[in-house]
C-alpha cells in the first residue's frame, strides 16, 4: 500500500499540524460533517498517515463550522443498497483511531451537535472536551438503524442506562453538554470560542511526555478492558517492567527532572526532541 501523507490533499478533510500535534477536521460542514463514504476512506488514511509519522505524537479531531460535530453517517449512502458492503468489521469500519489501529492519543472535541455515528468518535478517542453549545443524541432508530457501534463502545465508558436511553428514545434523548459532563461522555466543557485553543493546549501537554511511555501505558489499559482485573493487572507489570528496565526513556526522565532540563525522548523528532 502506498505511503500517504497527513498533508494530503484531502477532499473531505481539512489537515494541519501544530508542532507536534496533526488537527484533523471534519469538513462537510453543508452536510452537518455528515459521513460520507469519500470521508470515511479519507480518515482511515489519515489516521495511517498520523501513526506512521515520527513527529507527530497527539491527534485532535473537530468538525467544521458552528453547527456540527458529525451529524452521523450521511442518511443517502445509508439508503444506498448499490454499495457493495460486508458484514467483516475490521473491513469495512476504519473511520476512527481505534478502528484504524492507531497507537498514539486522540482527542475529540466536539463543537456542536453529535449524532449517531459521530458518537463514535467520541467513543473511540482517548478522551472528548465538548463546547458549551454541544449536544449529543443517537437517532440510528428513528430512521430504522440499527445503533450498535455506538452504544458498545459507549457503555466502556458511561453508565449503561444513559446509553441505553440514548438508543431506545433516539432524537426524543438530546444531552446538553452539562449532562454529557456529568456521565462522563466528555471530561470538559468550555466556552464555544475556546474549544480548539483548549483542544490544543490539551495535547500540547500530552505530547510533552514520553512517546513511548505514553503508548505502553495506552496498551496496558486498552488491553485490559478484554481481560479480567487480576490478568490485566499482571500484563499492565509485564509492559512498564519491560519499558523500565529496557527503553532509555525510562532513565532519560528522571535524569531531565533533577537537572532541571527537558527531556530528550528517544521516539519523535529526528533530532530526538
Amino acid at each position: 500500500m502506498e505511503a500517504v501523507s497527513v498533508t494530503g490533499p484531502w477532499t473531505t478533510l481539512e489537515v494541519e499540524v501544530s508542532g507536534h500535534v496533526l488537527v484533523i477536521t471534519l469538513n462537510r460542514p453543508d452536510r452537518l460533517n455528515a459521513l460520507s463514504p469519500t470521508m470515511q476512506g479519507e480518515l482511515r488514511d489519515v489516521w495511517r498517515a498520523f501513526d506512521a509519522d515520527p513527529s507527530l505524537r497527539v491527534a485532535v479531531l473537530t468538525g467544521a463550522g458552528e453547527r456540527a460535530f458529525c451529524s452521523g453517517a450521511d442518511v443517502s449512502t445509508v439508503s444506498d443498497t448499490s454499495r457493495r458492503r460486508t458484514s467483516d468489521y475490521d473491513k469495512e469500519n476504519l473511520f476512527t483511531p481505534i478502528q484504524a489501529g492507531v497507537s498514539k492519543p486522540t482527542i475529540c472535541a466536539v463543537n456542536g451537535v453529535c449524532a449517531g455515528a459521530g458518537l463514535h468518535f467520541v467513543s473511540d478517542a482517548d478522551f472528548a472536551i465538548a463546547a458549551d453549545t454541544a449536544t449529543f443524541t443517537d437517532p440510528h432508530v428513528n430512521v430504522g438503524q440499527v445503533s450498535a457501534l455506538e452504544p458498545i463502545g459507549l457503555s466502556r465508558r458511561v453508565p449503561l442506562g444513559s446509553v441505553m436511553r440514548m438508543v431506545l428514545l433516539g432524537r426524543a434523548e438530546r444531552l446538553p453538554a452539562a449532562r454529557a459532563l456529568e456521565i462522563g461522555l466528555v471530561t470538559e466543557v468550555v466556552p464555544a470560542a475556546q474549544l480548539r485553543a483548549r483542544a490544543l493546549e490539551l495535547a500540547a501537554a500530552v505530547a510533552e511526555g514520553s512517546p513511548a511511555a505514553v503508548a505502553v501505558s495506552r496498551q496496558a489499559i486498552y488491553e485490559s478492558l478484554s481481560m479480567p482485573l487480576h490478568e490485566g493487572l499482571r500484563r499492565g507489570f509485564v509492559l512498564l517492567r519491560a519499558h523500565a528496565d529496557h527503553h532509555p526513556d525510562a532513565q532519560e526522565g528522571p535524569q531531565a527532572f533533577f537537572e532541571r532540563r527537558a527531556p530528550r525522548w528517544t521516539v519523535g523528532d529526528e533530532d530526538g526532541t
